[in-house]
């Protein structure tokens, strides 16, 4: 059996806790305690007191050896050094926390406040860092570390959700349950002739995956002007088609609305505002899973952006035919918002950042 020695690197609670193990077996074994044994594996530079005749006086005498303070602030200075590692840079988030406790037990700093601290210096100081400033907000009513790290775990999935620049979703048509996609080199008949668009697939195939971009690290739900560019053929969805000096509007195949296609070239045609279809004037973050409407604002012949003429991205069972393949139709509109207006953006890919 392997005998835990004691020579001032670790706590002096876990090596007596694993001494009194011994200790059982050793009286359930050979009928006499291990208590002078166990004082045997202590390291002869530690020089316990006269009178230590049990584990509490051992335990006492040992915290108030100097290698004891030594360990508490050796612990202290790896909690100010350790630093949180988003998972999707490659951390995780798991061991993160089993030091982080680890540290603090052996710091022996049970102070929660205290360990609040320590944590959020753990935290990547860039102001505009989700998890940092959730946890600020989030700290104030927390009492235990059970709490803490509970909490902790909460705002991390949250922010494995969240929909980054760069990364890549797929947009699920509610209505339908089929994802918007694009085929490259399947264009349409009519109208601007451009690559089409539909929502084709039950699952979200490569056709159906697009790079999402905007000017923030994180978008949110208030109209954030985004792009969306199939990862596949690395065009971008749009609705306007150049016509030597005007912008032509032109008309879906099957319904005549604004016809949406896709195109290499990406101009400011192609921004596309983000809403919460089901929480109105929604502040939050976008996430994925979420249910939202997107809309694009109209060019005047000139090419400049008409704030208040603003038309929304819609999918219908209407179908065309391109041969003998029929496509269901996406189109852009200005009537009355409804569920056919909705999609559910799913994350597929996040971008590593």
């Amino acid at each position: 059996m392997d005998f835990p020695k004691y020579d001032g690197n670790i706590h002096p609670d876990e090596w007596i806790n694993d001494i009194q193990k011994y200790d059982s077996f050793w009286k359930a074994r050979y009928g006499i305690e291990y208590f002078n044994t166990a004082v045997s594996l202590i390291d002869p530079i530690i020089k316990l007191p006269t009178g230590i005749d049990n584990y509490e006086k051992l335990r006492n005498a040992l915290k108030e050896d100097i290698s004891f303070i030594i360990f508490k602030n050796t612990n202290k200075r790896k909690l100010l050094s350790l630093k949180y590692i988003p998972e999707r840079k490659g951390g995780d988030t798991s061991k993160f926390i089993s030091t982080f406790r680890k540290l603090c037990y052996n710091g022996e700093i049970n102070d929660i406040e205290e360990q609040k601290k320590y944590l959020y210096k753990s935290l990547p100081s860039n102001h505009f860092d989700y998890i940092s400033n959730e946890f600020y907000k989030r700290m104030k009513n927390i009492n235990s570390i059970n709490e803490l790290v509970r909490e902790f775990e909460n705002i991390v999935l949250e922010e494995s959700n969240l929909i980054r620049n760069g990364s890549i979703v797929a947009l699920k048509h509610v209505a339908t349950g089929k994802y918007l996609g694009t085929f490259e080199g399947l264009n349409y008949e009519t109208g601007s002739k451009n690559q089409l668009i539909s929502v084709q697939s039950l699952e979200p195939d490569p056709d159906s995956w697009w790079k999402i971009q905007f000017s923030k690290e994180i978008a949110t739900c208030t109209d954030t002007p985004i792009t969306l560019q199939h990862a596949k053929s690395n065009v971008f969805l749009g609705i306007y088609y150049w016509g030597g000096y005007y912008y032509i509007c032109n008309k879906s195949p099957s319904t005549n609305h604004t016809e949406v296609f896709c195109i290499k070239s990406n101009y400011n045609v192609n921004m596309w505002y983000v809403k919460h279809s089901k929480l109105e004037n929604h502040q939050g973050y976008l996430n994925s899973n979420d249910i939202i409407n997107l809309s694009i604002k109209k060019c005047d012949n000139n090419g400049n952006i008409q704030d208040d003429q603003v038309e929304f991205l819609r999918s219908h069972d209407i179908q065309f035919t391109i041969g003998n393949d029929a496509f269901q139709e996406v189109v852009c509109h200005n009537e009355r918002l409804g569920g056919n207006d909705e999609w559910c953006i799913e994350l597929i890919h996040e971008v590593k950042i």
